[in-house]
């Protein structure tokens, strides 16, 4: 069923015709100086099509300019989720057993990964749901070398290592693997639910507990990783009853092979499986290659440009560049005084642009395991004093959209909830009335929404029994200590938001009774902090987040010290909040209705018990020449994957281009 892309197109509407707004965040690069625009490209004199003179463009290289500058972390998320790093991961790891099915919104197996009927689903006694693949006998690694069910296990059995964890990373955590908690604790010397079956057939096995899971075959994503460049000398062994490592797989080794900052696979990773290779990097700027022997992506698609360079910008100059031919695509622009401009630059008709929503949201979130904010009473009232309709205007202007909730505007639930995607009702004035009635009395309407109200803080505050002290500020005694509400929030610096939130929430908590400071920190140390990889030196973190497609925050939920289930990135504990989570996970993979619904069960939860202030969601813009064709990232997940079907040529009608996306992003 097509999507309406309404909001998308509403939005899009709103900021062509906007006037200069105040400057937009840049939640997750956090480059948000709202400096002044900047001047027209070269010979584009405010705009005039007559007056611009197109640079031209190699054929050969596609230079990406993205505000956010790569770490090196090229290899997997587990030392960190910068998200250009994430895109050059997309862009250069490929083969995942698993792919999403936009059209139908859920994971399949990769047709180009597992040969056609090559997928056998098993259930033992326990009702333990084992899935055997067989995978295709042409999958190569960029230099030749064949890709095995070998690759994949490794790939598992690398990342659930606690070696991981000795070399500054997070590992993964994979409970719903059969036999993992045995093999992490070393109960067990092997891997019982994951099998290496033959040279081309791997298996592996979901727990019985873990279903039904709504996203179960994205449970099987993974990728395959070179076990002879990452552990030399090491190999997997099948038993007959599990996988493991065998060989020299210590954490000296890996350290070596991955962490080296010249060589290691982190930040040079070499072969890889993905349509590029990474054939240079500097610190910086990335140079990538066509991986020769890449065989296609989920839609068999193969690259068709031969070079791809990208370089870190600035909002203040990436429109000019562009422009004058030194970048060939902008990616993720939210800027406003940029988006701006580069509307400008396309009314010369030499460029087009594409926007798409943002499957993330910004907020501000709570450390609960703090004396300050652990009663969900305080985080309450935290949220009655923030003005955050004026804070999104004044910070935002048309850019940003007010979210109450957990999600994102371009997330498939949002957008089916909130009526701006067509409801997947066949027959609705027939057979599928009655489920039509049902999605419609479905409303984002019944998320608590936090309107500023500072007197409805003070009761709340005082309810709960925190009274001002002498100086105004409230305390309370907690385990025998006074506890004064005296906070910190950390945010990034150079973050320009700051100045919001001195007008829009500072005072009014001050009028309440609570003191906030504001810390500027550097990127890495708050997301040390904020992931828990360092101890938390404040109450509060202001930060954006974006949401992997399989939507499941019950997986975040782990116990703390005493055994309490809490949600790791926040530190809340709300037994309900857990069994929502764990609800909306139980749903039948395809029941988009009863997962939606319990999704908006989860939502009001969430908001109610307040681990995070959800402020704003976007959308994005990329901007691009004319000879860049048939590139579409409302249709994929980033830039690396939409560029893989692209191709540069002469200018066309990028306007019927276009016009031939639209509606194709979640349900077609």
């Amino acid at each position: 069923m097509r999507a309406k892309r309404i909001l998308g197109l509403l939005l899009a509407i709103m900021m062509l015709l906007a006037v200069q707004m105040p400057a937009l965040a840049e939640e997750e690069f956090f480059d948000d100086d709202p400096s002044e625009a900047p001047a027209a490209p070269t010979g584009q004199a405010g705009g005039a099509a007559t007056d611009y003179v197109f640079p031209g463009y190699s054929y050969d290289e596609l230079v990406i300019g993205n505000p956010t500058p790569v770490e090196g972390k090229f290899f997997t998320d587990m030392w960190g989720n910068n998200t250009s790093d994430l895109d050059v991961r997309t862009l250069i790891h490929g083969y995942d057993l698993v792919s999403w099915d936009g059209e139908n919104g859920m994971y399949i197996m990769n047709p180009t990964v597992i040969a056609d009927g090559g997928t056998v689903v098993l259930e033992n006694a326990d009702h333990d749901r084992s899935y055997l693949m067989t995978l295709y006998s042409d999958l190569r690694y960029s230099d030749g070398t064949p890709i095995s069910a070998r690759d994949y296990a490794f790939a598992l059995l690398l990342r659930i290592s606690p070696l991981i964890s000795e070399l500054g990373g997070v590992p993964l955590r994979p409970d719903y693997i059969q036999g993992y908690q045995e093999y992490i604790s070393g109960q067990n010397p092997v891997l019982t639910g994951v099998r290496v079956v033959s040279n081309n057939q791997l298996m592996i096995t979901v727990r019985h507990e873990y279903l039904p899971f709504f996203y179960e075959l994205g449970l099987l994503s993974v990728t395959p990783a070179p076990i002879d460049v990452i552990a030399p000398g090491c190999s997997v062994v099948d038993n007959g009853e599990g996988v493991s490592i065998e060989g020299p797989f210590t954490a000296e080794l890996l350290k070596k092979t991955i962490l080296d900052p010249e060589t290691g696979y982190l930040s040079h990773p070499s072969p890889v499986s993905g349509p590029y290779m990474l054939t240079a990097f500097d610190g910086k700027e990335c140079e990538f290659e066509i991986n020769p022997n890449f065989k296609g992506d989920p839609d068999g698609m193969k690259p068709m440009i031969q070079k791809i360079r990208l370089v870190p910008v600035e909002n203040d100059t990436m429109v000019s560049r562009l422009g004058e031919g030194e970048l060939g695509l902008l990616n993720k622009v939210t800027r406003a005084d940029v988006i701006d401009a580069g509307a400008q630059l396309v009314g010369t008709g030499y460029y087009a642009t594409s926007n798409y929503p943002r499957i993330g949201m910004t907020a501000i979130s709570f450390n609960c395991e703090k004396p300050t904010v652990s009663e969900q009473a305080v985080r309450q009232a935290i949220a009655l004093c923030v003005n955050k309709d004026q804070l999104i205007a004044d910070y935002a202007g048309n850019f940003g959209l007010r979210v109450d909730g957990y999600y994102g505007l371009g997330q498939w639930m949002y957008q089916l909830v909130n009526g701006t995607m067509m409801y997947p009702v066949e027959d609705p004035e027939g057979a599928g009335a009655e489920e039509l009635a049902s999605w419609q009395a479905l409303s984002l309407d019944s998320i608590p929404k936090y309107n500023l109200d500072v007197e409805g803080a003070k009761k709340l505050l005082s309810d709960a029994g925190w009274n001002p002290g002498a100086d105004g500020i409230r305390e309370k005694t907690v385990d025998g200590k006074t506890v004064r509400l005296s906070l910190k929030m950390a945010y990034p610096e150079g973050n320009k938001i700051a100045n919001s939130i001195e007008t829009n929430m500072i005072p009014h908590l001050k009028e309440a009774g609570i003191e906030m400071t504001l810390v500027p920190m550097d990127m890495p140390t708050l997301l040390s902090q904020y992931y828990r990889k360092a101890d938390r030196e404040v109450d509060m973190f202001y930060l954006g987040t974006n949401f992997d497609v399989l939507f499941d925050p019950a997986a975040h939920f782990l116990p703390d010290a005493e055994g309490k289930m809490t949600w790791d990135y926040t530190g809340a504990q709300d037994d309900e909040l857990q069994r929502l989570a764990l609800d909306m996970r139980k749903t039948e993979p395809g029941d988009l209705l009863g997962y939606c619904t319990k999704w908006l069960a989860f939502q009001q939860r969430f908001a109610e018990v307040c681990p995070m202030i959800p402020v704003y969601s976007n959308v994005y813009f990329d901007y691009f020449p004319t000879v860049l064709h048939n590139y579409y990232p409302a249709s994929n997940a980033t830039w690396s994957e939409a560029v893989v079907s692209a191709y540069m040529s002469d200018p066309g009608d990028v306007q019927e281009e276009e016009e031939a996306d639209e509606g194709e992003e979640f349900f077609d």
